[in-house]
């Protein structure tokens, strides 16, 4: 595999003009009806395909309203999920089903007594940051840098931040209005009001038929935050591991821009992690599937349209080992989505032993 010089992103996108691309010579003409028809090429289309089928049979078997009347569905094999990640809520308290969202929970913070407005701020200043880099870096490299998987869950853990703001403004809102129920309640009885803490901490203790389900941009923010977690992973071990050490040509240089794209991203989503009450049910590990998927079918399309250079070198079709790194690639999505899920049960671990009563 031969690299050459290009502006056109490094290092999985964003490596600047001054640095090294590794943006491979192209090996045979991509838009030739020939090239589509090698055996690699259908042995890492059914590995795709099998990527592809396993998530759609994850998603119906346990996704929606109707995964409990399905054989072996969320709610059926809720009893089996005893882990903080599974379904289990902040105050020790089980939930129906693993897949379930409460409407509190995407807004609210893992602690009882922590005001959302901090979640709030978090991620607000979260979404101008990773915006900001963003922006930066389609000015110094251009538009091309939307050819890479890594600019592709950059954008993802954006929209994340951003929708999750929203989400905590409209939380912050909601929360307000409890406490002002709650003061007016108190005055009726003549009892006395902390303000800070006393609205939040019922919402926790009730059971869980008396919770709101959340709507369509909860589960919409639920899914993303755990597409995220998986495809963050997977972006920064691939580059760190295996494509600045191995593939890049011997003068690459990093720098602020590439680095920032690469830890940034892991950094944020894991203070996210630390600070939020998403649950992390482990079948929607599927729309991880699904996310790296569909990138690599929109790289397939654009090349069977356009004679273009492979964003990663493993992409390359016209390598005997082409199959196998596809595979690998695919397999390498189940460890980097259990390392963030741990990362998620340890986080409960501690917050029910430093804190048993929040």
């Amino acid at each position: 595999m031969r690299f050459i010089t290009g502006g056109g992103g490094g290092g999985g996108g964003g490596g600047g003009s001054a640095a090294r691309s590794y943006e491979s010579m192209s090996t045979a003409d991509t838009t030739d009806l020939r090239y589509w028809l090698h055996w690699r090429v259908g042995l890492c289309g059914l590995w795709v395909l099998a990527c592809m089928a396993v998530a759609g049979y994850l998603i119906w078997r346990h996704e929606g309203a109707g995964a409990d009347r399905r054989p072996g569905g969320a709610s059926s094999s809720s009893s089996a999920s005893s882990g903080p990640a599974g379904g289990e809520l902040q105050g020790g308290g089980k939930g129906g089903a693993p897949g379930v969202l409460y409407d509190d929970e995407a807004w609210r913070p893992c602690l009882r007594d922590i005001h959302p407005a901090w979640l709030l701020a978090y991620r607000l200043i979260s979404f101008f940051v990773l915006l900001s880099l963003l922006v930066v870096i389609v000015i110094s490299d251009g538009g091309s840098i939307f050819y890479y998987y890594t600019q592709w869950t950059f954008i993802l853990v954006t929209i994340y931040f951003g929708l999750g703001t929203a989400l905590s403004i409209y939380g912050c809102s909601k929360f307000n209005d409890e406490n002002i129920a709650a003061v007016a309640a108190d005055m009726e009885h003549g009892t006395s009001y902390i303000p800070h803490g006393l609205a939040a901490k019922p919402t926790f203790d009730e059971h869980d038929g008396a919770r709101e389900i959340a709507g369509f941009w909860g589960y919409l923010l639920q899914i993303i935050y755990q597409t995220n977690a998986g495809a963050v992973m997977l972006t920064d071990c691939v580059f760190w591991f295996i494509i600045f050490p191995f593939l890049t040509v011997k003068d690459y240089n990093l720098n602020f821009l590439l680095i920032g794209m690469h830890s940034v991203n892991a950094v944020f989503l894991l203070g996210e992690a630390a600070l939020n009450s998403l649950r992390f049910p482990w079948f929607r590990i599927a729309y991880f599937f699904l996310w790296t998927a569909l990138y690599v079918i929109f790289q397939w399309i654009v090349h069977a349209a356009t004679p273009i250079w492979w964003p990663y070198p493993f992409l390359d079709l016209t390598s005997n080992l082409a199959p196998l790194w596809y595979l690998a690639v695919a397999v390498l999505q189940l460890p980097c989505y259990v390392v963030f899920r741990l990362v998620i049960k340890l986080k409960h671990h501690l917050l029910a032993k430093w804190f048993p009563v929040s």
